[in-house]
Order: structure tokens, then C-alpha cells, then sequence
């Protein structure tokens, strides 16, 4: 009886309507899941002229994705991994730049008030060991700050290496699942749940580095680099690599080819790095160099101006050497206390040369990102640059997060499950199937009456 066949048709298709929303229930706390819904459609009368229909059917499973907001969501992923992988590095730097007993700016302090402190008893042997001891302490900070900057820089060669490495997985795991995805939709099944895994990879991804992702019309993604260079074409992938040599260079295989990247260019965790380094950690590093550097040359070279107690010619007191290493300023080897030229003319007591050593302190230098700046105020207005580097980027993390989590926040309110929503469609599905229950169950009374009458 056609009643019978619309009754149950109509229980089946709420049957896999419940079942979906069943579905979208568990996985309500499933990151990256886009929730679906059966699609029903009637089904046409047939050649009858007195047939009504016959009945409904569940024609497909729909996914509710919006493309644009996951290219949001994408988008500003690679926003705020490009600000969070340099803060942790600027807030060390702060630490150890900042404080107050440590600084550079205090040892410094302390070798020109030694200087001070002997020149009211030049002969005096604790006062000229202590601007030794002064002079050994200063050292010891530049070359204390500057392995900071040596440990940092090889962090991110360390940090950006392993990035790499997890890109590459999640492009071929990309490339694996639109292999997939194509095939399962070309053999009409359900792929909702690799494009959700699909979409998770590409995600993560994106966080690591800025994408531009275009689909294809058999289910595919296409993945690449906002600089242009394909990451995954429908099932085919590339592979970056770094290098561990310094400076660290990164390149991108693909189809046979290799092609040179700008890892500053990328975005994302890879673009945010590369810019900490090059635009902020290597030339401070280098702004700390110069200061070494020059006031070495200058406290040597007018020692040597100057006479020792024995009458002898002042020699260097500080060794400095180029190139970033551990020891970048030290002591000249053997230097003693009695080597420390004060005189100006040779006479005993005299203190004219040491009078022109604490005149260093109010000479200029001259900084790579600053200029020319007296000697007494160069770290400190490092200090201060830093500070605002700092500042700057915090207010970008603070923005991107916001920005992110409103992305998220949208992308859930058209492919996240409701869980009011779906309890109300279990409620009407429900009402659904027992409704063309009670359909089948009148049929079959129908049914008998019939046979009762004509028995």
C-alpha cells in the first residue's frame, strides 16, 4: 500500500536524521568537527494522476562550513603566531637588561666611580685593585649579556628547525587526506570527516607560517605560501627544509624543484622568529658590541697616555674581540694594579691621565640603531628602545588574539554544534518517526479491515 511505503520512507529518513544529530552530539567538544544535518527532499508521484508522492528521503548529508570564515580563522592564525614566538625572547631581554644591579649600565657606573673613588689617593693598592675588580665586573656583563643574545639566536635556529619539521608532517597529512577525499566523493560517500581533519591540518599549519588556500572542484584544497610557492596541489606536496648552518637558510621542494625562501617573508611562527632575529636581537647585539668595542679603545688608548708609577708608558688594559664571542671583552692578560697609568706627566701622585679616564664616561659613541650617544646613556636608551619593542609587540599578541579568538568564536556559530539545537531536532526527528510509525500501524488496521471485509 502506497501509505504504508510514504509511512516508511518517512521513518527511515528521521531515523538518519537522528542519527546525524546523534552524531553532531558527541562531538560537541571535538576540535576543528563541522556539524551536519540530513538533507530530506520529497519524492515525486508517479505516473498516477491520483498519486500524492511517495514519501521523503534523506538525499544527502550537508555540511554547515563557510569557506570565508575558515580563511579568516587562517588568516589570523598566522597573525598571532607571528607576535607570540618573539614576546618570550623580549620579556627575557627585559629581565636581564633592565634590572638595576645587573645592568650593564650599573657595571659601567661602577668602573668610572672606582676611577673616582682612587683619585683622591692614587698610589692607593685597594683602590687600584679595585678598579680592577670594577673593570673585571663590567667585562664579565657585556660578555654575560652577549651570551644571552648567543643562547636566543640559537633557540631560534633550534625552534625554527622544528617548526619545519612539523609543517612538513601536517603538509603531507594536507596531500594524504585530499588523496582521500576525492576518491571517497567520487564513490559517493561521506567525507565530512577527513575534510574536518583536512581543515584541522591546515590550520595548525597556518600557524606556523602565512597560507593562501583555494579549493578544487573535486573536494581538494590547493595550499601555498603567501609569497606564492605551492605547498600541496590535490595530493601532491613539497617539503621545506633548514639548514643548521649560521646564518640558517630555508628552501621548499616541490615536484622536483627547489626554491630559495625569505623565512622572513612567511609569516606566522617561521616569519615572526626570522623578524625577532634579524630586525631586533642581532642588532642589539650588535648596538652592545660597539659599546665594548669603542670604550675599550678608548680606555686603552689613553692609558697609554699616561705613566705607570715606575715612570713606564700605560699599556692596554682591556682586550676586545669582534665576532659575538664568549669572552668579547676581557682583561689584557697579566694586567696588574701597578699597571694602571694615572700620571699625567710621570710625577708621583700626579693625576691628570686618570682625570681624562673618568672624562670617558661623558664622551659619544657611536650606536648602530642609535647614533651617536654619550657613553654614560647608551644602554640605557637601549633599555628604553627595548622597552618599546616590547610594548609594541604585546599590543600586537593582545590584537591578534582578540582577533583569533573572534574568528574561532564565528567560524563555531555557523559549522560548531549546538547542543540546544540539536536537542530540539532530537525532539521534532523523534516526533518525526513516531509519527509515521503510528502511519504504519493505522495502515495495517486499514489493511485487515479490508481483508476482514472481503473474507
Amino acid at each position: 500500500m502506497p501509505i504504508i511505503n510514504n509511512a516508511l520512507s518517512g521513518a527511515l529518513a528521521a531515523q538518519v536524521a537522528l542519527t546525524t544529530s546523534s552524531h553532531n552530539i558527541a562531538n560537541l567538544q571535538t576540535k576543528g568537527y563541522t556539524r551536519q544535518a540530513a538533507l530530506l527532499t520529497t519524492v515525486g508521484a508517479d505516473a498516477n494522476p491520483r498519486s500524492p508522492g511517495n514519501g521523503v528521503q534523506a538525499s544527502s548529508l550537508l555540511r554547515f562550513s563557510d569557506n570565508y570564515k575558515s580563511q579568516a580563522m587562517w588568516r589570523a592564525a598566522a597573525e598571532l603566531g607571528s607576535y607570540s614566538q618573539a614576546q618570550p625572547y623580549l620579556n627575557q631581554l627585559e629581565q636581564v637588561m633592565g634590572d638595576d644591579t645587573a645592568s650593564l649600565s650599573a657595571g659601567i657606573d661602577q668602573f668610572f666611580g672606582a676611577l673616582n673613588a682612587v683619585a683622591g689617593e692614587p698610589g692607593s693598592t685597594p683602590l687600584r685593585e679595585q678598579v680592577l675588580t670594577a673593570a673585571n665586573l663590567m667585562a664579565e656583563r657585556f660578555n654575560g649579556l652577549n651570551n644571552v643574545f648567543n643562547a636566543q639566536l640559537e633557540s631560534i635556529r633550534n625552534q625554527r628547525s622544528a617548526i619545519v619539521d612539523a609543517a612538513n608532517a601536517q603538509i603531507a597529512t594536507i596531500a594524504r587526506l585530499n588523496t582521500q577525499i576525492s576518491e571517497a566523493q567520487a564513490g559517493g560517500l561521506s567525507a565530512s570527516a577527513m575534510i574536518d581533519a583536512r581543515d584541522q591540518a591546515i590550520d595548525e599549519l597556518a600557524s606556523k607560517m602565512a597560507l593562501e588556500v583555494s579549493d578544487n572542484g573535486d573536494g581538494t584544497r590547493n595550499v601555498s605560501l603567501k609569497t606564492g610557492q605551492a605547498l600541496v596541489l590535490n595530493g601532491v606536496h613539497g617539503t621545506l627544509a633548514a639548514t643548521t648552518t649560521k646564518p640558517q637558510a630555508f628552501s621548499l621542494t616541490f615536484a622536483g624543484s627547489t626554491f630559495t625562501l625569505d623565512a622572513g617573508k612567511l609569516g606566522g611562527q617561521l616569519g615572526g622568529l626570522t623578524k625577532y632575529e634579524t630586525e631586533k636581537v642581532m642588532p642589539l647585539q650588535n648596538d652592545i658590541a660597539n659599546i665594548a668595542e669603542q670604550m675599550s679603545i678608548k680606555v686603552n688608548a689613553q692609558l697609554k697616555l699616561g705613566y705607570k708609577p715606575d715612570g713606564s708608558l700605560g699599556t692596554d688594559l682591556f682586550v676586545y674581540t669582534p665576532g659575538n664571542n664568549a669572552d668579547m671583552l676581557k682583561l689584557a692578560p697579566g694586567f696588574k694594579y701597578a699597571d694602571l697609568a694615572f700620571s699625567g706627566d710621570g710625577a708621583p701622585g700626579d693625576t691628570g691621565n686618570l682625570k681624562k679616564l673618568v672624562a670617558i664616561k661623558s664622551q659619544s659613541v657611536t650606536i648602530g640603531t642609535l647614533g651617536t650617544v654619550l657613553l654614560s646613556d647608551a644602554d640605557a636608551q637601549l633599555v628604553g628602545k627595548l622597552g618599546v619593542d616590547s610594548q609594541l609587540n604585546k599590543a600586537g599578541l593582545k590584537t591578534t588574539q582578540t582577533v583569533r579568538t573572534q574568528s574561532i568564536d564565528d567560524w563555531q556559530s555557523t559549522s560548531g554544534v549546538n547542543q540546544d539545537e540539536e536537542a530540539v531536532n532530537l525532539v521534532e526527528y523523534q516526533n518525526m518517526y513516531q509519527a509515521n510509525m503510528k502511519v504504519i500501524a493505522v495502515a495495517n488496521q486499514l489493511f485487515d479491515a479490508t481483508l476482514a471485509m472481503m473474507g
